[in-house]
């Protein structure tokens, strides 16, 4: 397709969107209010798996696929999506599974940093890139998302400073300290602790990514490594995609203890739409559905009926008759940005829905065009435009800002150097 015919199918699904079936109630009596808002700031949502989503579905076809409008049941974004969505910024996640090695984790990181940037030059009049919160703010002006870049996992540095610098400057904003998998330098929420939290060279990590103005994004690690980069940090820090742990005691979600820590230190909180991270009873149903399975069919030595698969199916069939998968909706994902805001302040909560990086998704909330029913759902528990426009964007492009200041005032400290082995072997003092 030629960069002509592409702008030419880009701009002309802009123009069809207001055709297209609205994503919020039409007649809602608050869309007018929602739309006036989202027009004065824009709408970032902190965490998106776009980028590895169409890599997985189109392989070597990734770098010339029109995103204009794909496929619903394969993707959560596209192009058309977007703007029904009213999406202003996008932090698109630039993830690597953790069980690569190493260095096949820093080249798979490069092609998807390549990939995101080809995006954006393949759809100039949709995109934009920006590593600053003045250039988000201009993109909103001229009618372009902007797009960010985040890395999500600490794995994808492999302990190495020039690594991290080297994603600074190719536009990176954010760095996930962990992923999955507990890591030489940082606790995982969904592994079991070697450190404590962060050991030296993670803290020294977290202070070059201030020196960088990359963020420190807080999804994925555990209580004590959330604390320990909380402390080290000089700016503030994010949680790209966690929700509510008072409401869903997954570990991925961030307790009442942090909250108040991310309010002192001027941090946010972006709420993840994935359904095990909202509902406490859709947590524990999908951990036993999951065992029900291994149950039944564990290949290749265990499991009731072990190579017996017509069996093993029609009792998996039978227990989800027996045991419905819990709903989640708009309104349970509603409820965590209100105990959030309630916890920890409207200053402190942002979105990160996680699209395209989720198996099930809350009712009503199939794709990034979804966001209005949330926030309209908000206004109707009697949110202020004010705190509609911190929860949209306000509260992101200040954390990003501060972050900016902070960076500043670093300009003048070495860059950081070292091995992660003497850093962490040397004495404590």
């Amino acid at each position: 397709m030629s960069m002509l015919t592409r702008l030419l199918t880009a701009a002309l699904a802009f123009s069809a969107t207001t055709a297209l079936a609205e994503p919020a109630d039409p007649a809602d009596p608050n869309l007018p209010r929602l739309k006036k808002v989202l027009a004065a700031t824009p709408l970032i949502d902190g965490h998106n798996d776009w980028p590895g989503a169409i890599a997985g579905h189109d392989g070597d076809a990734r770098w010339s696929v029109d995103l204009t409008r794909l496929n619903t049941e394969d993707f959560d974004t596209d192009i058309t999506r977007l703007r029904q969505g009213m999406v202003g910024g996008q932090f698109w996640s630039v993830y690597v599974p953790a069980t690569l090695p190493p260095l096949e984790q820093v080249k798979k990181t490069l092609e998807q940093i390549d990939l995101v940037k080809s995006i954006v030059r393949g759809y100039p009049a949709e995109f934009t890139l920006a590593r600053t919160a003045a250039q988000v703010r201009a993109a909103h002006k001229a009618g372009r998302i902007a797009s960010l870049i985040g890395a999500e996992g600490g794995g994808q540095i492999d302990e190495s400073f020039s690594v991290l610098r080297a994603y600074a400057e190719l536009g990176v904003g954010y760095l996930t300290l962990t992923h999955s998998r507990t890591i030489a330098w940082a606790d995982s929420a969904t592994d079991d602790p070697a450190h404590g939290g962060l050991t030296p060279f993670g803290v020294a990590a977290v202070r070059e990514m201030n020196r960088l103005n990359m963020l420190v994004d807080l999804s994925h690690v555990n209580e004590d490594t959330m604390l320990d980069a909380i402390a080290a940090s000089r700016a503030p820090v994010i949680f790209s995609h966690s929700s509510a742990r008072a409401l869903c005691d997954h570990p991925r979600n961030v307790s009442d203890k942090v909250l108040k820590e991310v309010a002192r230190t001027g941090g946010i909180v972006m709420v993840a739409f994935a359904p095990n991270y909202i509902s406490e009873a859709r947590r524990v149903w999908g951990v036993q559905q999951g065992a029900q399975r291994a149950l039944y069919n564990q290949p290749p030595l265990n499991g009731l009926y072990i190579g017996q698969p017509d069996r093993a199916k029609a009792a998996m069939e039978a227990w989800l008759a027996a045991n419905p998968e819990p709903h989640v909706t708009v309104q349970m994902v509603a409820d965590h940005i209100d105990h959030i805001a309630r916890v920890a302040g409207y200053d402190h909560v942002g979105l990160g829905g996680d699209y395209d990086g989720l198996p099930a998704l809350p009712d009503g909330m199939t794709g990034v065009e979804s966001y209005p029913p949330l926030l309209l759902e908000l206004m109707k528990r009697g949110w202020s435009d004010a705190n509609i426009a911190k929860l949209a964007g306000g509260n992101i492009l200040r954390v990003m800002e501060q972050a900016e200041k902070v960076a500043a005032s670093l300009k003048d400290e070495p860059p950081a150097t070292g091995t992660r082995e003497a850093m962490d072997a040397a004495p404590k003092s």
